[in-house]
């Protein structure tokens, strides 16, 4: 089943009064619920401004973004906000974890903004998910305590949290040494075999290859859309 659809999205800003810069123009792309798919491109090609746009982020200057069957362009602020905090989950480069917070509640942090859960029930929820990515004796060490491939796990905890039907990563292992590039990329690829549907900018062509499918922008087009085995 098509998770997400995108119909001749455009994304245009205007730096000065007089001039335009049109980052992405004209995108037509449907990911299926439960690809692994990576979105590759030099700087400047409109990768990270695609990822924002269908990570809800964002809004496209035209085009459609058909969710779960569902127009996004159409949503509100507020629609689109739930649909940030209850369906999709996001792992970026810096790890954007609270320095003076304990993992625990760096992870747990999602589910405090829906307003509805008990301390118990964010506690037990957040020490199932650190136990998930390997780190049960770091839940109450800070940011400053953990190394760079701790951190990240942190950070996709928390993306975990509540239980999202996407996950997006902006360059996940850009600030990572290759041991914890492995680690965090085999942690991806158990996510997905789980059912996740996953969705990551890299400029790295070993990471791209553990995705199932690898699309390639150039000057905001799609110039290669090519499946693989991982």
């Amino acid at each position: 089943m098509s998770l997400i659809k995108l119909e001749n999205l455009k994304k245009v800003y205007f730096p000065g009064l007089d001039n335009e810069l049109v980052v992405l123009k004209g995108i037509d792309l449907t990911i299926e619920e439960g690809e692994f798919v990576a979105i590759m491109g030099p700087s400047g090609s409109g990768k990270s401004t695609l990822m924002h746009l269908i990570g809800f982020l964002d809004r496209a200057s035209s085009g459609k973004y058909i969710f779960e069957k569902k127009d996004a362009t159409k949503l509100s602020d507020n629609e689109l906000a739930d649909i940030r905090n209850q369906k999709v989950g996001f792992v970026f480069q810096a790890f954007n974890l609270l320095a003076r917070t304990t993992s625990l509640d760096n992870v747990t942090l999602p589910m405090l903004y829906q307003n509805k859960y008990s301390e118990s029930e964010m506690e037990a929820a957040g020490l199932k998910m650190l136990a998930a990515v390997g780190l049960s004796d770091r839940v109450h060490h800070h940011p400053s305590e953990l190394s760079g491939g701790q951190q990240q796990r942190v950070a996709i905890a928390r993306a975990l949290i509540n239980d999202p039907k996407i996950i997006f990563a902006d360059e996940p292992t850009g600030n990572l040494d290759s041991k914890s590039t492995l680690e965090i990329m085999k942690l991806f690829k158990q996510l997905n075999q789980e059912g996740r549907t996953l969705i990551f900018v890299t400029h790295e062509e070993e990471i791209a290859h553990y995705a199932s499918r690898i699309i390639r922008l150039k000057d905001g087009e799609i110039i290669e859309d090519k499946k693989h085995r991982s």
